[in-house]
Order: C-alpha cells, then sequence, then structure tokens
C-alpha cells in the first residue's frame, strides 16, 4: 500500500462450523504505529493475527499486511513480517546464536551474520549468545524471540500477549524494549493483550474487542474521553436493597456483578459522603472507585470488566487445540 497504512482489513471474519470467531472486522493500522488489540482471553485477539498472517484462511472479507493481499499472496506477506508468539518458540537446548542460525535457516536468509549480531548487541545479549538458552531469564528469553523476529528486517511485527506470565518488573522493562524497537527499527507493530495498563502504555491506537466484534476504536485518549462517569464497585456484609442505591443523588446505573453492586455515578468524590450516610460504612465489607481509563470503557461498552468477561466467551486456543487432537 502506498497510503501510509500498513495493515489493512474489511469485514474480516473466521467461522469454524457454527463457531464465529471473528465477526467482519474493519482495522486500520498505520504504518510505523503501535496498535492493540484489546480484550479478554477467547475474544478473537489470536485468531485475527493469525488471519493477518495467513496461518488461518479467511472466512470471509479481506486482508492487505505490508502491501500485499493476504489472501491472493500470503507468502509475500509471510517474507515481510515477524512474529513473537505467546507460546515459547525457543530451542532451549541451543545457545541464543544457534537459535538465530536456526531461524535464519528457516528463513533462507545468506547474509544474517552481522545483522544478528547487532540484534544481540541491541538486546544486551552478546555476552551470552554461547550459552544455552535453557540458562536464560525470562526476560532474557522474550528478548531473544523478539531479536528471532526481527532477523529477516520485516515490515510489520506480531505480538501475541507478549507479557504474559511475566512478572510485574519484567513486563514493564519489556515495554520500553517494545516501545524501543518500534522507534529503532521504523517496524509497524500489533499487539494483542488483556492487560489494561498494557494496551494504554504502548499503543497510540487501541480496538477493544469483545466476542468476535470490535466494539471501540481510537487513542487511548479518545476512548477515555467517551466515558463520562465513574464507577463504584461495592461489596457489602449483608444485603442492600437495589432500589435504595439507585435513590443516592448522583448515581445513574446500579448493576450487579458478582457478589458486588456496580453503581455509574457523574462523581465519585461527590457520591461516595452520600453513600456511606445511605448504606453505613460499618456494613461495606470492599470499595473500589474506578475513574475513566479503558477498564471503563470495555465497563462501558459490554456492563463487564475484562476479567470477568474472559470467563463468559469461548477461549478459542483451546477450541483449535480440540479441533487438532480431534484430527489425529
Amino acid at each position: 500500500m502506498t497510503d501510509g497504512t500498513a495493515i489493512r482489513a474489511t469485514g474480516l471474519t473466521k467461522v469454524y462450523g457454527k463457531l464465529t470467531a471473528v465477526d467482519h472486522v474493519n482495522m486500520e493500522v498505520r504504518v510505523g504505529g503501535v496498535f492493540g488489540l484489546l480484550g479478554p482471553n477467547g475474544a478473537g485477539k489470536t485468531t485475527i493475527i493469525k488471519l493477518l498472517t495467513g496461518l488461518s484462511d479467511i472466512s470471509a472479507g479481506d486482508a492487505w499486511v505490508a502491501g500485499y493481499n493476504v489472501r491472493t499472496d500470503p507468502m509475500h506477506v509471510k517474507e515481510r513480517i515477524g512474529w513473537v508468539a505467546a507460546e515459547v518458540i525457543l530451542d532451549d537446548d541451543f545457545s541464543g546464536w544457534e537459535n538465530l542460525w536456526l531461524q535464519a535457516k528457516l528463513q533462507r536468509l545468506s547474509d544474517w551474520k552481522s545483522r544478528a549480531s547487532e540484534l544481540l548487541q541491541y538486546f544486551g545479549l552478546t555476552d551470552r549468545k554461547d550459552d544455552k538458552v535453557g540458562t536464560y531469564s525470562t526476560g532474557m528469553r522474550k528478548k531473544l524471540e523478539i531479536g528471532l523476529a526481527l532477523l529477516h528486517q520485516p515490515e510489520v511485527i506480531f505480538m501475541d500477549e507478549p507479557t504474559i506470565g511475566l512478572d510485574a518488573n519484567t513486563r514493564r522493562s519489556l515495554w520500553e524494549l517494545i516501545t524501543g524497537v518500534n522507534r529503532e527499527f521504523g517496524v509497524t507493530v500489533l499487539l494483542t493483550s488483556h492487560y489494561i495498563e498494557e494496551a494504554d502504555a504502548l499503543c497510540d491506537q487501541i480496538s477493544i474487542i469483545d466476542q468476535g466484534h470490535f466494539i471501540a476504536t481510537g487513542s487511548p485518549d479518545e476512548l477515555k474521553s467517551r466515558v463520562k462517569a465513574d464507577y463504584i464497585e461495592l461489596e457489602t456484609l449483608d444485603g442492600v436493597d437495589e432500589a435504595l442505591l439507585a435513590g443516592i443523588p448522583g448515581v445513574s446505573n446500579v448493576r450487579t456483578q458478582g457478589k458486588a453492586w456496580v453503581l455509574k455515578v457523574s462523581s465519585s468524590e461527590e457520591v461516595l459522603p452520600k453513600l456511606f450516610g445511605t448504606v453505613g460504612t460499618d456494613r461495606i465489607k470492599r470499595l473500589n472507585v474506578e475513574k475513566p481509563s479503558l477498564e471503563s470503557v470495555f465497563i462501558e461498552m459490554t456492563g463487564k470488566k475484562i476479567d470477568q468477561a474472559s470467563t463468559d466467551v469461548h477461549d478459542y486456543r483451546k477450541f483449535y487445540m480440540n479441533v487438532r487432537r480431534s484430527r489425529q
């Protein structure tokens, strides 16, 4: 494409029998941008990556990546993309250098050694390049995985849940790394995540996805500006009447979420004193205030928190696994 678009999809759909994993998705990712797919586990994020990379057939719609149609030119697409999978793709019995060598062989790269050395230096792995990957820390392994994805100098890199399973400190250091890769190598990044703060910190554009649908798209600030309210999550030691909560001045909506009440309010600062006076502080077991955030956008659009939504939808990765097993 020559219009500054690295990825475009129109009506992108994936159907497995009666199951629609991705439902008529439209998206555009600008060249050099960091685009995030934010949603609960099983929402269709990984399926979208598989469709855009040609790893899964498109049921309906079209997609273009790095200037090529995914349906008609899948090999040209694959030559121009990198992928950092959620699953570990490294060989623990190989050294860091040997993993890079293997990646070069798989991609039929002839002049790769200088590029590999540059990547090892950039990621701070030069001193450990001859050590077996099995001795690497989790953070080092992630760095090497990203290095493998960059070895052939792709135009677009896909990162599927890149920080899943990492501790908070390692996750934040990886955020800095992803930002640096985008800036230093000029590569377009599309990443998936179910971590609210991760998408907010990394992405200049985000699509919030739930049950295969895009429910909102925009910059983090644009998305958060859609929410003109605070949310108060309240759990009490005994029963509270819904009408009592709804009658508090400033409360515009009341609903249940598990054992808790969720109140949509005009201003938490103004409503909290009234709430305490109405319910009584001695009856409150737990209370949480949610200011406008990507989490509150998701709540506004779906009526659920992201972590709750993940328990209500199909986990398509488990579905794929079951399908593969059934074919063996």
